[in-house]
């Protein structure tokens, strides 16, 4: 059996995160009361950062363990690596790493379905980049 590489698991763990998000959403619309926004956004986050290091490490870029969106951005960026042309608006999402989902109730669904949209379009250039080397 084939040991995965790091890119692989974390594209792998990203398309969970995303689903879960995804999922949990829809639950949430349709009325859920033991759901808040804040675990969605979390997941959300939490498939963006994979997603960013799974771009990295295709790359072969060393990303320090870190949360936040925008440094690890900003080394994707710096690699000239092709990412969603909205991608900064993910960068809010950097706030329900960890501190959000203990803090204020979010009660915004405004920016959820753009943050699906995004992480989606990020999920495709991610996959094109990793799809050629799972076949190696």
């Amino acid at each position: 059996m084939e040991l995965l590489k790091q890119y692989q698991i974390l594209f792998q763990k990203g398309s969970v995160d995303l689903r879960a998000a995804e999922n949990l959403f829809h639950d949430f619309e349709s009325g859920d009361l033991e759901l808040d926004l804040e675990v969605i956004l979390f997941h959300c986050q939490q498939a963006a950062e994979k997603f960013l290091k799974a771009l990295l490490a295709v790359h072969q870029i060393h990303c320090t363990k870190t949360h936040n969106l925008r440094d690890i951005l900003t080394l994707v960026k710096n690699a000239h690596i092709a990412v969603p042309s909205a991608i900064e608006d993910l960068l809010p999402l950097t706030f329900f790493a960890v501190e959000g989902r203990y803090g204020i109730i979010h009660d915004d669904l405004a920016d959820t379905s753009r943050y699906f949209q995004i992480l989606n379009e990020l999920k495709v250039i991610v996959q094109n980049s990793v799809q050629p080397i799972y076949h190696s």
